[in-house]
C-alpha cells in the first residue's frame, strides 16, 4: 500500500510539475492570476488523462489477450449479478481515477464484454470515493460521516448499475461500443474451442492490446481536450464565498440547486475535498456541501462530453437525471442526519 500511494504519488508530481513549467515559465502567466489556474489545469489535468488513457487500455486490452475473460464474464453476468455489482463498485471504491479517467476502463470492460450494469457500478463509485480522499473526508468531518460516506456512494454505484441493467441500457451504447458488447457475448457463447487452444504469445498479446488501445484512443484523445477545457475555462467560476452567501439558510431547494451549480465545475474526490472545508467552515450545511461536491465530481460537463463518444442520448440522459437525483437524495439525507452525528 505504501509503496503503491508513494508511486502514484511520483507520478502525479510529474503532470503537476509539467504543468507548473508550461503555464509559469514557457507561457509566463502570473501564479496568482485567473487565467494561469485555468491553463494549469488544463494541462495537468490533460497529460494526466492522456496517460491513464493509454496505459489503462492498453493493461485491460492485455488483460483480456491473455486472462480467461469468458469465465470472469459468465460469473459476472450469471446468477451472481448482484455480487457483481458490489465487485464493480468495490472496484470503484479502491482505484484513484476521477470522472474523466474512469471513462477507459469503461470502454475496456464493455468490450470485454462485462454487462453494462456491472461496469456503470464501476463507473458511478470510482470518483466519489477512493483512499485519498477518504482519508481527508475523515480528517475533515470524522470518521462517522466518512463510513456513511463511503456506504452511500457504494450503493449509488450498486443501485444505479441495478437500475440500468434493469431497463437494458445497452441497447443506448454508441454503435462501436454496443457491437463490441454484443461481438464478445456472441463469441463467449458461440465459442466451443478449449481454452488452451486459444492462448495467444506474449507479441501476439502486445499487438492485440496496442491495436485497442490506439482505436479507442483515436475515438476520444480530442474530446478530452474539449471536455477538461471546458472545466479549465469554468474553474474558478463561482466566487469564494458565494454558495455559502446564498445556500446557507438550508431551504429545501438548496440541495438542488448545489447540485445543479456544481455540474459545469470539474474536480477529482481528492481536490474537491479543501473546497468541501472552505464551504464548511462558511457555513454551508454538511449535505448541500457533499451535494454540490458529488456533482462536481461525478457529473460535470467535462466527463459527460467524454461519456457523449460512449453513450446515446438517451442513455447519457438516463444517467445524468440518476446522478441529479441520487445526489440530491443524498444532501437531503445528510443534512438530516447531521443532527446527531
Amino acid at each position: 500500500m505504501f509503496w503503491r500511494q508513494r508511486w502514484r504519488a511520483i507520478l502525479f508530481t510529474v503532470f503537476t510539475l509539467l504543468a507548473d513549467w508550461f503555464t509559469y515559465q514557457l507561457l509566463g502567466l502570473p501564479a496568482a492570476g485567473k487565467l494561469a489556474d485555468a491553463v494549469h489545469f488544463f494541462v495537468e489535468d490533460v497529460t494526466k488523462i492522456y496517460a491513464l488513457l493509454a496505459v489503462m487500455i492498453y493493461a485491460i486490452a492485455l488483460l483480456r489477450a491473455s486472462l480467461n475473460v469468458e469465465r470472469v464474464r459468465d460469473f459476472l453476468a450469471g446468477k451472481k449479478r448482484g455480487l457483481g455489482y458490489l465487485l464493480g463498485s468495490s472496484f470503484g471504491a479502491i482505484t484513484p481515477f476521477c470522472s474523466c479517467s474512469s471513462i477507459p476502463v469503461f470502454l475496456g470492460f464493455t468490450s470485454a464484454g462485462i454487462p453494462v450494469g456491472i461496469t456503470m457500478a464501476f463507473l458511478l463509485t470510482s470518483p466519489l470515493i477512493n483512499e485519498v480522499a477518504v482519508l481527508l473526508l475523515m480528517g475533515l468531518l470524522g470518521w462517522q460521516f466518512t463510513v456513511f460516506y463511503v456506504v452511500v456512494g457504494m450503493a449509488v454505484g450498486i443501485l444505479g448499475g441495478w437500475f440500468l441493467d434493469t431497463i437494458h441500457a445497452e441497447r443506448w451504447l454508441q454503435s462501436f461500443a454496443a457491437k463490441a458488447l454484443a461481438r464478445a457475448t456472441q463469441n463467449n457463447a458461440s465459442t466451443t474451442v478449449p481454452v488452451e487452444a486459444r492462448k495467444l504469445t506474449l507479441q501476439e498479446r502486445h499487438t492485440f492490446a496496442k491495436a485497442e488501445a490506439l482505436d479507442i484512443f483515436s475515438r476520444v484523445w480530442k474530446w478530452v481536450i474539449v471536455g477538461v477545457g471546458l472545466g479549465a475555462a469554468l474553474h474558478g467560476f463561482i466566487p469564494d464565498g458565494w454558495l455559502a452567501q446564498h445556500l446557507a439558510a438550508g431551504q429545501w431547494w438548496s440541495v438542488p440547486a448545489a447540485v445543479v451549480l456544481g455540474i459545469p465545475l470539474y474536480s477529482n474526490a481528492t481536490g474537491v475535498i479543501p473546497v468541501m472545508e472552505s464551504l464548511i467552515t462558511n457555513g454551508l450545511p454538511v449535505g448541500t456541501t457533499l451535494a454540490f461536491s458529488m456533482s462536481t465530481v461525478a457529473a460535470s460537463f467535462p466527463e459527460f462530453i467524454l461519456l457523449k463518444q460512449v453513450m446515446q442520448w438517451r442513455l447519457l440522459a438516463t444517467v445524468f437525471a440518476l446522478l441529479l437525483v441520487s445526489f440530491t437524495l443524498v444532501g437531503w439525507l445528510f443534512n438530516i442526519i447531521s443532527i446527531y452525528l
